[in-house]
């Protein structure tokens, strides 16, 4: 196993990130803050994804199968040579499975039938986005310095990460950077199952393919759209 240690491979003296951008697609919506009936639902999807509720996941999961037969570019996302790496979560990796990694393997096992490999990992634990106010929330070089990879799989070539949600996009923008720190010469992009829009009065769509673009902005990881 390869560990970084010490000054971040990826990240200059000068605190500029190297990744200045990273793809992302994603397939729900979750508004936290909205009123209304798909807004409730929305909000239980989270919850379910979070606490990898073993009823309720396949079937999301086989949701994103089926959005690729109907969106090329969802599809080119998860072309034959891509291998899915899991984003962990907050807490230290260990032997206990988490959100991102359920999710990859269930999209795998429903259809996609792409490899799984969980080799990126967390050393060190960081604050919880979801519980802790916004200005306490783990920046993007805590993330990045938080992560170690692990020795990749010799045919290893594409990388799609896999979360969960995506917010801002801090923990999927120091994924990648740490990834191509290490692995330069490998292809990184994302893949959110849900993301989040915080600030919607209602919703009107639960599911809604969005393909887009993190970018390293003003010192800080900015989503578009």
């Amino acid at each position: 196993m390869t560990v970084s240690t010490g000054v971040p491979s990826g990240w200059p003296p000068g605190g500029a990130l190297t990744v200045s951008s990273l793809s992302f697609a994603s397939c729900y919506v979750y508004a936290p803050r909205a009123a209304g009936v798909l807004a409730e639902v929305s909000r239980r999807i989270c919850e379910r994804v979070k606490t990898i509720d073993a009823l309720w996941l396949p079937g999301y999961a086989r949701f994103v199968y089926q959005a690729t037969l109907c969106d090329a570019r969802l599809a080119a996302v998860f072309a034959r040579d891509v291998t899915l790496v899991p984003v962990p979560g907050s807490a230290r990796s260990g032997a206990a499975p988490w959100p991102a990694l359920q999710l990859a393997l269930a999209m795998s096992a429903v259809g996609l039938a792409l490899p799984v490999w969980a080799g990126l990992r967390r050393q060190v634990a960081v604050r919880k986005s979801a519980t802790a106010p916004s200005a306490a929330r783990p920046s993007v070089r805590q993330h990045f310095e938080s992560f170690l990879v692990a020795a990749p799989p010799s045919a290893l070539r594409r990388i799609v990460l896999i979360d969960d949600v995506v917010t801002k996009g801090r923990t999927l923008l120091a994924a990648a950077a740490r990834l191509q720190a290490e692995l330069p010469s490998v292809d990184v992009r994302a893949f959110a199952l849900i993301r989040t829009q915080g600030f919607l009065p209602h919703l009107d769509h639960l599911t809604e393919s969005c393909h887009g673009i993190i970018r390293w902005a003003g010192g800080d990881a900015r989503r578009e759209p």
